[in-house]
């Protein structure tokens, strides 16, 4: 696991980042630190976590797919963090899977000459790889996305994982994977159809591999606003994290935990879920708390962390 450390960490230029963000929250919250993720905490309880491969275009080598499994695990079990906004450095958003080490990854196949050895190699990594996508659904913080210019392959399997997505007005989007000579194998053929609740048009650019814009983004249901740029998509979801990171995190970790548990399971199993969570978790001080400032109409009240 990588070490803690107290600094909140920037690592990309001053000129490159919008002036809001340059006035980070002030705080002794610990921040895990990773070689190609950039973590930092503008807001008090919201964590901010950029792919930080700008001179690749934030493609996914073998490193990044373990830190972002150690990262969403970690933020998971922090009680500072809340909500988590995770957007990209540079250029692009992401370029997808870095292609290089999918051939190193071939030739190292290649070396077992046992084709059942070559499969459970196979195997390992791509579990691995899926690993680093899924973090963000099993991670209890609801994770907001935000896509700028490119988000092809991986980037499409990453923000399908997350709670909540929005890109800019020059985002497009590529499931480019059987351009390659491939299936997507990490996420995107499992929830790209639930979310954009639309088993045609799924099918149609899994299949093709062809590339949308914001747009069309927006009209399927991928995406639920679009933005003129990237520091006005920051803003507004900043905000937007900072509203939720006020309220109780019991009832915000319980809500999405319950979605993610139902969203493919039948409603029967899903009832059953959230009924065994509230009955643990409406015994806590958060519900009365919450209940009482709404029925006096008080300002919302302070909620320790969770």
């Amino acid at each position: 696991m990588a070490s803690l450390i107290k600094t909140i960490v920037f690592n990309q230029p001053r000129k490159a980042i919008s002036s809001f963000l340059l006035r980070a929250y002030s705080s002794n919250t610990e921040v895990p630190k990773f070689e190609s993720l950039a973590i930092s905490v503008p807001k008090k309880n919201v964590f901010h976590v950029e792919l930080n491969r700008p001179k690749k275009a934030n493609a996914f080598s073998k490193g990044m797919w373990l830190d972002l499994n150690q990262c969403f695990a970690s933020l998971s079990d922090n009680p500072e963090c809340r909500v988590i906004v995770l957007s990209g450095q540079g250029k692009h958003f992401t370029g997808g899977i870095e292609l290089n080490s999918l051939v190193e990854l071939g030739a190292q196949a290649d070396d077992l000459e046992d084709v059942a050895r070559r499969a459970r190699f196979h195997y390992r990594f791509i579990k691995y790889a899926q690993d680093g996508i899924t973090a963000l659904e099993t991670c209890v913080k609801p994770v907001l996305t935000v896509v700028h210019s490119a988000c092809v392959g991986a980037g499409v399997d990453l923000i399908t994982a997350a709670d909540v997505r929005y890109c800019t007005e020059d985002a497009w989007f590529q499931v480019k994977e059987v351009d390659v000579g491939l299936a997507a194998d990490v996420g995107t053929l499992q929830r790209f159809p639930k979310v954009v609740g639309n088993a045609s048009i799924a099918r149609e650019l899994c299949l093709t591999g062809r590339r949308f814009d914001a747009k069309e983004a927006k009209e399927i249901g991928l995406v639920s606003n679009v933005f003129p740029d990237k520091d006005s998509a920051l803003k507004h979801v900043m905000e937007l994290a900072e509203s939720i990171a006020l309220k109780s995190p019991v009832a915000v970790q319980t809500t999405k935990m319950s979605m993610v548990y139902s969203q493919s399971r039948p409603n029967e199993e899903g009832l059953e879920h959230i009924r065994l969570l509230n009955s643990v978790m409406n015994q806590g001080d958060d519900l009365p708390k919450a209940a009482i400032a709404q029925a006096t109409k008080s300002p919302p009240p302070e909620f320790d962390n969770l």
